[in-house]
C-alpha cells in the first residue's frame, strides 16, 4: 500500500492536467477522470482529413505564465514547445472599408493611427502605458495570488489599488480618454471578448489585454495551441498522473464536512484524500454536489459570459489573402454587445473572427489546401427566449462569406470547402458541460473576480477544490494556469504539506521564435 496522498480531478482541461502534474511533482498519487476521449477541455483539437483545428483558444499570450508551468514541473518550455511570433497580431476589417494591421512595429502603428486621428498615436502610447500597468499590479496583487478572507482583498493597501486599475470603469469609456474615432475605440476594445465580455460592462483594468499582445507577443505553438496540452499532459503522466478517459463524473458523495469519493457513469467509485474539480463549476454546483440552494444561486444570480457560434471548414483551396489571425467588425459596435448580452442572440450585423494557423504551420493542412476556424460572438442559451439556432447559424455563415468575398476577394469559398464542422451554444453545453452553453464561463465584471469570485476550495466540503475559468482568478488559458498555481498552493498549505521543489522564476526570452 502506498503511504502518497491521494488526489482525484474531474476533467482535464488545462487546468486539470496542469494541477494534476503539480500535485504529483509535490507527491501525490493523482488520478484525472475525464469525460471525453481526450485531454484538453475546450483547448481540444479536430483532426480531419489532414486539416488540424483548434476547437477553442488560437492565440498563446503570457509565455512568462507557461513558462513557470513548465518549470514548477521540472521542465523547460523550450524543450516542448516551438513558438513563433505572430506580428502583425491581427489584421483588422472594418466595413466601411478601414483596415489596420495591429503590430509591435510602433513606426508603422504611428503612420496608421495617424491618417485615422491626428493625436491618436500619442493616446495610443498612453494607453498602453496604462495597459502596462494594469497589468502589472493585476498579475502581483489580485490574479497571481489567493484570497482567504475579504479583508485580505478590500485591505488598505488594496483598496488604493482597485481605484488605480480603474476596477469600477467601464473600459469602453474610458478608450474615449485616449482616441475619438470610435473606429480605434473599437480596435482597442473587441479584446474583451477573450473573457467573453462587453467592453461597455468590463472593468476598465483590462486596457491589460492590448498591453500584452502588442509588448509581450502573441505567440503560436507549432502544432497548433494543443501542442501545450499534449506537452502538459505528457509531462503530467511521466510524473505518475493517470488518465482515465471516456469516465464522466456523475456524482460526489459528501460525509460530515468533506467529500468521500466521486461515482463516475459506471458505478465505480473513487476515494481519496482530496478532489479538485475542473469541469466547469456551475456544473459541478449544479449536478453533481447535492446543496440545491448553492446551486440555485450560482446559475440564477450569476452572471455568464457570451458563447460563440464557431465554424471549422476543411478547404481544398489556398487563400493566402487570410492572414493567420483576421477580425472583422462591423454595425453599430454598442448596439452589437446588447443584442449578444442582453437579448442573448446574434447581432444584426454580426462580427467574427478568421483564424487560418497554415500560414504558419502548414502542417495545419494539406498541401495546396487551407484549414480555416471561424468564431462568431453569440449570446448563451436563454429559456425565456426564442433561439432559433439552425436561423442564427445560418446567418452568421452567409455573413462570414459576404464579408470574405466582398473585402478579401474570396468569392468561391463555398465551392470549396470540402466539410463542415460547427459548434454553437447547444455544443458547448453537451460536450463541455458548460452552464447555459457559454463558452467561457462565468462572467468578469467587478462582483465576479477576486474574493468575489466563486472560490477555489468549497466553503463547506473542504477536501475540494476548483481550478479552471469558473473560479479565481478567471478564463483565458494563462490565467487557467495561474488558477492551477493557485489552487496548489492553497492545497498544499492547508494540507501542511511543503511544496517538494520551489521553481525558481523564469525569465521568458523570445529565442523560441
Amino acid at each position: 500500500m502506498s503511504n502518497k496522498r491521494t488526489a482525484i480531478v474531474i476533467g482535464a482541461g488545462i487546468g486539470g492536467i496542469a494541477t494534476a502534474a503539480r500535485l504529483a511533482k509535490n507527491g501525490y498519487e493523482v488520478t484525472v477522470l475525464e469525460k471525453n476521449e481526450t485531454p484538453g477541455g475546450r483547448a481540444n483539437q479536430i483532426i480531419r482529413d489532414g486539416h488540424r483545428f483548434d476547437i477553442g483558444p488560437t492565440l498563446f499570450l503570457m509565455p512568462e505564465v507557461w513558462e513557470e508551468t513548465f518549470a514548477a514541473i521540472g521542465e523547460r518550455m523550450s524543450d516542448h514547445l516551438d513558438l513563433k511570433r505572430i506580428d502583425p497580431t491581427y489584421k483588422v476589417h472594418f466595413d466601411d472599408g478601414l483596415r489596420l494591421e495591429l503590430t509591435s512595429n510602433i513606426g508603422e502603428m504611428q503612420t496608421q493611427l495617424e491618417k485615422v486621428e491626428k493625436t491618436a498615436f500619442t493616446g495610443f502610447l498612453n494607453y498602453i502605458a496604462e495597459g502596462s500597468k494594469h497589468y502589472k499590479i493585476s498579475l502581483e496583487k489580485f490574479v497571481g495570488r489567493n484570497f482567504y478572507n475579504i479583508f485580505e482583498y478590500f485591505s488598505l493597501s488594496n483598496l488604493p489599488l482597485i481605484f488605480q486599475l480603474k476596477a469600477l470603469g467601464k473600459h469602453y469609456k474610458n478608450t474615449g480618454r485616449f482616441f475619438k474615432d470610435e473606429r480605434l475605440k473599437a480596435v482597442f476594445t473587441f479584446q474583451n471578448m477573450y473573457l467573453g465580455l462587453s467592453p461597455f460592462d468590463a472593468p476598465a483594468t483590462y486596457s491589460l489585454l492590448q498591453y500584452t499582445e502588442l509588448a509581450e507577443g502573441v505567440w503560436y505553438p507549432m502544432g497548433g495551441m494543443y501542442a501545450g496540452i499534449q506537452s502538459l499532459t505528457k509531462i503530467a503522466e511521466k510524473l505518475g498522473v493517470k488518465f482515465v478517459y471516456n469516465s464522466p463524473v456523475k456524482k460526489i458523495n459528501v460525509g460530515k464536512g468533506k467529500v468521500e469519493s466521486v461515482e463516475t457513469s459506471d458505478d465505480k467509485l473513487w476515494p481519496a484524500d482530496i478532489f479538485v474539480g475542473n469541469a466547469d463549476l456551475p456544473y459541478i454546483y449544479d449536478q453533481l454536489l447535492p446543496d440545491r440552494a448553492e446551486a440555485k444561486k450560482l446559475i440564477d444570480e450569476k452572471l455568464y459570459t457570451c458563447s460563440t457560434i464557431m465554424f471549422y471548414w476543411g478547404v481544398d483551396k489556398q487563400y493566402p489573402q487570410i492572414s493567420h489571425h483576421n477580425v472583422f467588425l462591423g454595425g453599430d459596435y454598442k448596439a452589437s454587445f446588447d443584442q449578444i448580452f442582453n437579448d442573448h442572440t446574434l447581432p444584426e450585423v454580426p462580427s467574427f473572427y478568421v483564424h487560418a494557423p497554415a500560414r504558419t504551420d502548414p502542417a495545419a493542412a494539406p498541401k495546396g489546401q487551407d484549414t480555416l476556424y471561424v468564431l462568431v460572438p453569440v449570446g448563451h442559451l436563454d429559456a425565456r427566449s426564442a433561439q432559433d439556432w439552425d436561423a442564427l447559424v445560418n446567418r452568421a455563415r452567409e455573413t462570414v462569406f459576404n464579408r470574405l468575398a466582398n473585402e478579401m476577394g474570396v468569392t468561391d469559398l463555398k465551392a470549396h470547402i470540402k466539410f463542415e464542422i460547427v459548434y454553437q451554444p447547444k455544443v458547448w453545453k453537451e460536450r463541455f458541460n458548460l452552464e447555459k452553453g457559454a463558452a467561457f464561463g462565468l462572467s468578469h465584471n467587478f462582483w465576479q473576480v477576486g474574493y468575489l469570485r466563486p472560490h477555489n476550495r468549497h466553503k463547506k466540503y473542504r477536501n475540494l477544490y476548483f481550478a479552471g475559468a469558473s473560479t479565481h482568478p478567471g478564463t483565458g488559458l494563462p490565467i487557467v494556469l495561474l488558477s492551477a498555481r493557485l489552487t496548489t498552493e492553497r492545497i498544499l498549505k492547508e494540507a501542511g504539506t511543503i511544496a517538494v521543489q520551489k521553481a525558481a522564476k523564469p525569465v521568458f526570452t523570445p529565442a523560441q521564435g
